[in-house]
């Protein structure tokens, strides 16, 4: 009976570091880059844009698909970098628990 107290009380532990590791992981801010820094995206920890910056010298008529090809790829390279973020968080507090390669957590 002992055990399952004791269990409990570590099931509530994880539970408050896991929420306090998901309000961390929202506050993680990632600037991702393209085309040499030309396009510049920052994402939260949840993949939200917050921000977009684009260098003048690519608003021509001609350039409009390049243009469309590089904010995707920074962005692709902000949420790259905040789930490397994220995963690096998760694994510390996880560190010792069975849980299976490739496993997410759900956030």
């Amino acid at each position: 009976m002992r055990d399952i107290m004791g269990m409990m009380g570590k099931v509530k532990e994880m539970q408050a570091k896991m929420e306090k590791m998901q309000a961390e992981i929202a506050e993680l801010h990632a600037e991702g880059k393209s085309g040499g820094g030309l396009i510049t995206v920052v994402l939260n920890g949840k993949g939200e844009m917050q921000s977009l910056k684009i260098d003048p010298s690519l608003f021509k008529e001609d350039d409009v698909e390049i243009l469309e090809d590089l904010i995707v790829a920074a962005h692709k390279d902000a949420k790259d970098k905040a789930e490397a973020a994220a995963a690096e968080k998760t694994k510390a507090l996880t560190a010792g628990l069975p849980i299976p390669p490739g496993f997410k957590m759900p956030f």
